[in-house]
């Protein structure tokens, strides 16, 4: 039972510490829809979309007027449509189009999944899906896309590297400032019930349909840890767990009437910590309140540490169902603390690769200049996975190189995915290393039946 404290706690949490629902997400399976022609496929696609997530926008607006939670964002998932189309690989835009078409019918923000799985080796048909990919992100504007290129289990897929750096130097020129590379995320170790964007998929070992909501308190957690200034690390990493576990429930409690009320079951929790360009809603500014003077500086990674653990220990007393990616997020173009960081020169791309390495994801949202080379991009993707890799953990890039725009230029995306200062990136050449192509093996701890 919530007491009277419990209430006015959570009503703060939600009008003043920017307490949100970022996203709920319907996981929908596309295998039943496979037919024999593209064609037929991209209607059957269609139709399943929106039949099954008919009621979706409806009934989260109704459970964020009923309990007074924000529900941001209503967003679906796919299968990944490279197994959808292996039969007319090249014809996969024709899905790409009909998966866009139904997110315009049902109103959702985006929709996830034209995506690929080739960790290991590339398929031929996963090869000819590749191609398609920078050409679907730039003629549609709902439709995301991931590949994921390497796992714990299998290393990672150089040659599928090397490949995803042009796409996303590809995507960037067909699309204004680049924005088209906001829409896609390379992967190693990825989720297959992950709620967010953009590298959110319908896994095949998932149900037929789910829902998966994910929670966001940034703003929350800062307000805290405000009111204990001179807590010492063990008691503030208490005091976040405390915080966590709140957070978790509330998007708990959602997760499961929204499921109900669908009649589609229940998946997991995700809460990471997904900040906002909104000030008071920082990942960056929780790192600044233990202490830092500027995010970027000495003792960042320690402290993000200190966060990541405490949200996942929180989280987890909370829900037997947490999943998807469960840490912090440290997008730059989304985070107001990470901007301001970037623009003041605090913080670079290998230090938030370093950041990486104790947090959610990985890279995120991060502009650089529009002449990078495809084989820079492909390196900087080499060592986040390999990070990954090494680490059993999901690490992932979501790079946009900005046609035109040079170091100490502005992008701006607008909304959510807020505004990226170019960051520079280092000049030595790396396309002798990512040419070798090849598999980067597992790590030897990864052997293990």
């Amino acid at each position: 039972m919530f007491n009277t404290t419990d209430v006015i706690e959570t009503i703060d949490m939600i009008e003043k510490e920017h307490l949100d629902i970022r996203t709920v997400t319907m996981g929908i399976s596309l295998l039943p829809r496979i037919r024999e022609s593209a064609e037929k496929t991209a209607e059957a696609v269609y139709e399943r979309v929106v039949s099954r997530a008919k009621d979706l926008v409806l009934t989260a607006d109704q459970l964020s007027r009923e309990y007074g939670i924000p529900i941001v964002n209503k967003r679906v998932s796919v299968t990944p449509v490279s197994l959808i189309t292996a039969a007319f690989p090249e014809k996969s835009a024709l899905v790409a189009l009909a998966l866009d078409r139904a997110a315009d019918t049902l109103g959702i923000d985006f929709l996830g999944g034209y995506s690929a799985l080739v960790h290991k080796a590339t398929a031929d048909y996963e090869s000819a899906f590749l191609s398609t990919i920078p050409e679907a992100l730039a003629s549609t504007r709902k439709l995301c896309s991931s590949v994921n290129v390497g796992s714990s289990r299998s290393g990672v897929n150089m040659d599928a590297v090397k490949r995803v750096g042009e796409l996303i130097k590809e995507t960037a020129n067909l699309t204004k400032d680049g924005s088209g590379c906001a829409k896609f995320v390379a992967f190693c170790n990825a989720a297959e019930d992950n709620p967010f964007m953009a590298g959110a998929f319908h896994g095949v070992g998932e149900a037929d349909c789910v829902i998966n909501v994910g929670v966001s308190g940034p703003g929350v957690v800062q307000h805290a840890l405000s009111f204990a200034p001179e807590a010492d690390l063990t008691e503030a990493a208490e005091l976040i767990k405390r915080t966590a576990f709140k957070i978790t429930r509330a998007g708990q409690l959602v997760a499961k009437e929204a499921a109900r009320r669908l009649g589609v079951p229940f998946g997991v929790v995700d809460l990471s910590l997904a900040p906002t360009p909104a000030r008071g809603d920082s990942v960056a500014h929780i790192l600044e309140e233990l202490g830092l003077e500027v995010v970027g500086g000495h003792g960042t990674t320690a402290a993000l540490a200190m966060l990541n653990d405490a949200v996942k220990k929180g989280g987890v007393m909370a829900s037997s169902r947490v999943g998807g990616l469960s840490g912090a997020f440290i997008p730059v173009s989304e985070d107001i603390g990470m901007i301001e960081a970037a623009e003041r020169g605090a913080i670079s791309i290998d230090k938030l690769e370093a950041m990486t390495c104790v947090c959610s994801v990985g890279l995120d949202m991060i502009a650089i200049p529009g002449d990078t080379p495809a084989s820079t991009i492909s390196a900087i993707l080499a060592d986040e996975a390999a990070i990954g890799m090494v680490n059993n953990k999901t690490t992932a890039v979501r790079i946009i190189p900005a046609p035109g725009k040079k170091v100490g230029d502005t992008v701006n995306f607008g909304g959510l995915l807020g505004r990226a200062p170019v960051m520079p990136v280092h000049t030595g050449s790396a396309e002798k290393f990512i040419s070798r192509g090849g598999i980067l093996p597992a790590p030897i701890h990864s052997f293990k039946n």
